[in-house]
């Protein structure tokens, strides 16, 4: 019980630090959300957003954030 109290410690601290670039990363000028990728098909009564090129840069940060931690967790 003790390692999975730990992981979702470290777990919640990782999503507070991404959160925390995010958050910083929009009041620098990236504008997440509204890249060249993404895709925003607007009609009367329905929007609907496809944020493609936001993902992919956000999954790519994560995966390098991970992999630096998970290489330090198991020194």
């Amino acid at each position: 019980m003790i390692s999975l109290a730990r992981m979702l410690i470290i777990l919640g601290l990782i999503l507070v630090v991404v959160g925390g670039l995010i958050f910083l990363l929009v009041r620098v000028g990236l504008p997440l959300g509204r890249l060249p990728g993404d895709i925003r098909i607007q009609t009367r009564n329905l929007t609907c957003f496809f944020p493609l090129a936001t993902m992919i840069i956000l999954s790519v940060v994560l995966t390098i954030i991970l992999n630096v931690i998970a290489r330090f967790l198991n020194r």
